[in-house]
């Protein structure tokens, strides 16, 4: 089997990314930076989303499991301390493979030039450059509303606990094919109206967001921030790719969401 190794780059997850890199090629791992049957990310969640883009072009062919070396993330579920036992674990256990929801986000333009297509783990938001963000939301082809304000935020899932549920989303199990779309800021008075409140849309309904006015768009995808001038449309749905994680044990979702956001205050 092929491995990969990415680290947050401070002193600890460099230790650990060596010392692991060590112990796998000891049991004849081959460490493959091009091709790698399994990605090992050693740090947090930025790492692993680091680690995501980083092989986006082989989410078909590997799995990702993760090592935290800082707070308890969501996506890493080993801690330092248990890096021989993963190691065992990789060298000598067939995983199973969970696979979590992308969000797919294809920017179209006036003149009609290439379509660009984003893929994101957690998250893609839509704001304007200048001033309040004025566009037209459809849903499955349909007039939702003309939403002004701050932006958008549309997550998947697994991203449902990151910045959309900063700004009020729900909650989703990841193993729920949907993504979500939350207001930033939303102007609501006599003249202006929006729905106040996340959307949750299933896999098979396409979100359409078409600017009112021209002006500059930034669009960011996970950790990644674009600028797209001369936009048509912005269209979401819930990507044909999936992420797969690398699974030696039980990872409980509901049981990280306490242990984020809840345990320590009990």
């Amino acid at each position: 089997m092929k491995f990969a190794i990415i680290s947050r780059g401070d002193q600890i997850s460099n230790s650990l990314q060596m010392k692991m890199k060590n112990y796998l090629l000891d049991f004849d791992l081959v460490h493959d930076e091009q091709e790698p049957d399994i990605v090992i990310s050693i740090g947090g969640d930025g790492t692993l989303l680091y680690a995501f883009h980083q092989y986006i072009n082989r989410l078909d062919k590997t799995a990702f499991v993760g090592v935290h070396t800082g707070h308890l993330g969501f996506y890493a579920d080993w801690m330092p301390s248990e890096i021989e036992k993963l190691v065992i674990e990789i060298a000598k256990t067939p995983f199973s493979v969970v696979e979590y929801p992308i969000l797919e986000t294809i920017v179209r333009h006036i003149d009609g030039g290439q379509e660009v297509c984003y893929l994101a783990l957690n998250e893609a938001t839509v704001k304007s450059s200048d001033g309040s963000l004025v566009i037209d939301v459809e849903v499955k082809g349909q007039k939702f509303e003309t939403f002004r304000g701050d932006g958008l935020c549309i997550s998947t899932p697994s991203g449902s606990t990151a910045y959309n549920k900063a700004l009020g989303g729900a909650i989703i199990h990841p193993s729920i094919e949907a993504l979500q779309v939350a207001e930033m800021a939303s102007i609501n008075n006599r003249v202006f109206r929006t729905i106040g409140s996340p959307l949750i849309l299933p896999g098979h309904h396409t979100l359409m967001l078409k600017p009112k006015k021209e002006t500059d768009l930034l669009i960011t995808v996970d950790h990644k921030t674009f600028i797209h001038k001369d936009v048509k449309s912005i269209q979401c749905r819930v990507a044909d790719q999936k992420i797969r994680f690398a699974r030696f044990r039980p990872f409980p979702f509901w049981k990280r969401v306490r242990d984020s956001f809840i345990a320590d205050h009990n």
